[in-house]
């Protein structure tokens, strides 16, 4: 695992097509890093072609950056381009068999602990739009959560049997699909993989977060890196007490996180972190072309 930060410019750019012209549309964009324990965004921006008649940033309820936009002029393309340098520590460097038992950190009502970043850490244990807690979540949690068990190690186990019980797989569901329904699948791709995780955390009492962002791909041995060939990716966060607060795994890749993922939103499922989401009028069919350059520029230590 990577001992040093790890400084990136990211460039994600989104072109929409449109078969026939729209009159008006209003967009927000989630695509700007934010300042959090593990991350530090040092400057970020947004282009947008055509150019909008009004813009708008805040910061929303979950601390992430939203840029607001709206193009009330006839268009037939659509280009979002964010540019960012953030700067990714590593994860703590606790052992394993060092972090405390899962048990100590279940959630219970009238809870009202705080992470490091001041957000209330249980208010992440409830049902979310798309993560509903049920037995059959618990269940499959429990088989990693014995008694006894350190929070890191066993949240680890469950990343892995996540990793090998579930197909990665692009056609067996779409945006939309509900949770239950890529569990029954054992199959989905990072979104799907990311709710099922968060949902067998918070039905055993864990607070369990959604993380988007990106993760920086490694060409193969004697290939150029290709520019634009990175990914958008989710990943889960789950709450490991005060001394480790929130760390992160991907349930996709088998890991805990490291340097290669860089966090861009945090919420309590996709529906918080969408990175791009709006309204039309007009436009016809849509086509969606999305490129993301991860580019490391230092590693610092």
């Amino acid at each position: 695992m990577p001992d040093s930060s790890i400084r990136y410019r990211i460039t994600h750019r989104t072109h929409y097509r449109y078969s026939d012209s729209v009159a008006v549309c209003q967009n927000q964009l989630r695509m700007q890093p934010s300042t959090r324990p593990g991350v530090t965004c040092h400057h970020s921006g947004i282009a947008i072609s055509p150019e909008p008649m009004t813009v708008t940033e805040h910061t929303d309820y979950f601390g992430n950056c939203v840029y607001s936009f709206a193009i009330e002029t006839l268009h037939k393309e659509l280009t979002a381009v964010a540019t960012s340098e953030v700067t990714v520590d590593p994860p703590s460097s606790i052992s394993v068999d060092g972090a405390i038992n899962w048990n100590t950190i279940i959630g219970h009502p009238g809870a009202i602990r705080q992470s490091r970043s001041g957000r209330y850490v249980d208010e992440f244990c409830f049902d979310s739009p798309r993560v509903q807690k049920e037995s059959k979540y618990a269940d499959y949690a429990q088989i990693s959560f014995t008694e006894g068990r350190g929070i890191v190690e066993a949240t680890l186990d469950l990343t892995k049997r996540i990793h090998h019980d579930f197909r990665y797989d692009t056609c067996a569901t779409e945006v939309n699909t509900p949770t239950a329904d890529a569990f029954a699948l054992r199959a989905g791709v990072c979104q799907d993989f990311a709710h099922i995780q968060i949902a067998c955390l918070r039905s055993i009492g864990l607070p369990a977060r959604y993380v988007s962002g990106y993760l920086r791909t490694i060409p193969p041995p004697g290939e150029e890196r290709k520019i634009g060939a990175d990914e958008s990716h989710a990943w889960i966060s789950v709450y490991c007490g005060p001394e480790l607060d929130w760390i992160d795994f991907d349930p996709t890749n088998a890991c805990q996180c490291t340097t290669d993922h860089i966090p861009i939103c945090i919420g309590r499922d996709y529906g918080d972190v969408s990175p791009m989401r709006g309204v039309i009028l007009g436009g016809g069919q849509t086509s969606l072309k999305v490129s993301v350059d991860v580019e490391p520029i230092q590693g610092l230590g």
